[in-house]
């Protein structure tokens, strides 16, 4: 557990450090957001905070590649294919914060990421359905880049408000880095130093890191760079522990065991897939194409009830931590599932609360 604080530590530095220069740099390159219908900020704000976070996920790399216990992982090449993919797509997405690429460009860079990270293992070797599946290497390589691309557009959906993305997939990442670390430990023998554990360590502290800069009123936005990045990172911690582990090892329960391996990745991620469904059911229904923008987002709709901008992330900070972080309870040891569900019913019904209710009982606030 030390050398992962401490990889937390690295990132969360780097990235805070770095971030004042980057917005430097977006400020003398003319990279800033132009000001748009659905959006919510009234100025131009510079971009380009990806970069950032990049400095500070590839410090903590260098750091964990010197360790005595996390530098075991690297030989396997998979911490190699993230570092690879995650450059590749920071870069794609800075071109796109400075010159506005066009979509087929910015998925051909995802594509491009996703099977270079493929290419050096992180892939799914398996699917944990009906006990494990192996299905043909070139399924398994297409489903992997599909996830990633998902995972990638479904941050970039999100990231609509001040520090709503790093925030949302700071809480997915801790509660997977939770379950990794958990799960890692369950071995026989243990060994809790794995590719998903770091990555989610590492992007833990990114998105901490960035945070004091992006919340609102933001100093710097993420844009398409560190949107990009942050799915990716995701996808690439969720493919290498989903695809590699034996339902049996999550649970001695049966049932627990045959679902949890699948349905936790979709509930750590339940709120920015759930914004992707819903956004393209509306605009399909609508007759216009699926990634037609407007300003029907979760995070849009949280302000039209009549929530100020941080009481509406915070919110939808509480919905991803309940929503996750109670998935996660599942996997705890000697948990019972019914006491798990009671409180995250619970909790469930205090966001419900406050969401709705809020808006009435302090509807002048300024949060």
């Amino acid at each position: 557990m030390r050398e992962y604080l401490l990889v937390f530590v690295v990132a969360a530095a780097m990235t805070y450090v770095a971030t004042p220069f980057v917005r430097w740099v977006a400020v003398a390159t003319g990279a800033f957001t132009p000001v748009r219908d659905r959006d919510v900020h009234a100025t131009p704000i510079p971009r380009l905070g990806g970069v950032g976070i990049l400095i500070g996920f590839g410090s903590a790399w260098l750091v964990a590649s010197q360790l005595p216990y996390l530098s075991q992982v690297f030989p396997t090449g998979e911490p190699m294919g993230v570092l690879a993919g995650a450059v590749i797509v920071c870069a794609v997405g800075a071109l796109d914060d400075m010159r506005e690429l066009d979509w087929i460009t910015k998925l051909a860079g995802q594509m491009l990421a996703a099977g270079i990270m493929a290419f050096k293992g992180v892939q799914l070797l398996q699917l944990p359905l009906f006990g494990v599946t192996i299905l043909p290497t070139p399924v398994l390589v297409g489903l992997t880049i599909v996830i990633v691309i998902i995972s990638i557009n479904a941050v970039n959906f999100i990231d609509g408000l001040d520090g709503l993305a790093a925030g949302v997939v700071g809480i997915a990442a801790l509660a997977f880095f939770v379950y990794s670390y958990l799960l890692s430990r369950s071995y026989d023998p243990p060994n809790v130093f794995s590719s998903a554990t770091f990555v989610t360590a590492a992007l833990v502290g990114c998105c901490a890191g960035f945070l004091p800069h992006n919340f609102h009123p933001a100093r710097l936005f993420m844009g398409d760079s560190g949107a990009l990045l942050l799915g990716l990172l995701l996808a690439a911690a969720t493919i290498s522990m989903t695809g590699n582990v034996d339902p049996s090892s999550v649970s001695k329960d049966e049932v627990t065991a045959a679902f949890l391996p699948i349905l936790l990745p979709l509930a750590i991620l339940s709120l920015p897939l759930l914004d992707v469904l819903l956004a393209v059911v509306r605009r399909t229904r609508a007759g216009l194409r699926p990634w037609h923008p407007d300003a029907q987002h979760l995070h849009h709709r949280m302000l039209k009830i009549g929530h100020g901008h941080r009481r509406a992330v915070l919110l939808l900070y509480l919905w991803a931590a309940v929503v996750s972080l109670g998935a996660v309870s599942f996997a705890f040891p000697g948990v019972d599932i019914w006491v798990s569900l009671s409180v995250i019913l619970a909790a469930c019904l205090l966001a419900v609360i406050l969401t709705v209710g809020l808006p009435r009982w302090r509807p002048h606030t300024r949060l």
